[in-house]
């Protein structure tokens, strides 16, 4: 049945990729729905932020397209060009190859709930915009310029 019970969808928690170089970035839960539903060739997410949370370190793909959704409560979209607060029912898009480093941060008492939902691009970089970091595919981190990257360099 292609209807997802949530209910059912194991939730996830943990560390951004970046964390180790930039930063924890609070409290959030998650559940991989794409991933509940069988799908291969696009990401789907649902996620909740807790109070001072942040979805990830600022980023975007080269070959990865996102779109968010704000379901429940109110966020802070952090971009180049400054801050957009998000109400629900709110949607913001990212296309692939756009360099606007990008991520959503609750800056709120409540939690807040939203959906993103990405191509997935098998040769995909995901290039953090305030950090010298690179996420390569297969989940390799490297610095901008390709060489290791280590959290002590």
């Amino acid at each position: 049945m292609p209807k997802i019970d949530l209910e059912n969808v194991p939730t996830y928690d943990g560390p951004d990729t970046a964390a180790p170089f930039a930063g924890d970035l609070g409290q959030y839960i998650g559940r991989a729905v794409g991933a509940a539903g069988g799908l291969q060739n696009l990401g789907a997410n649902l996620e909740t932020l807790m109070p001072g949370a942040a979805s990830s370190h600022r980023h975007w793909h080269d070959l990865t397209d996102e779109l968010v959704v704000v379901l429940k409560g109110q966020l802070t979209l952090i971009e180049d060009e400054g801050e957009t607060v998000m109400q629900a029912g709110d949607i913001a898009a990212f296309p692939a190859g756009v360099e606007n480093g990008h991520c959503l941060q609750n800056q709120t008492s409540e939690p807040a709930e939203f959906l993103v939902v990405g191509t997935r691009h098998k040769a995909d970089r995901c290039i953090y915009a305030d950090v010298d970091l690179v996420l390569n595919p297969g989940g390799r981190l490297t610095r901008k310029d390709g060489s290791p990257a280590t959290p002590e360099t």
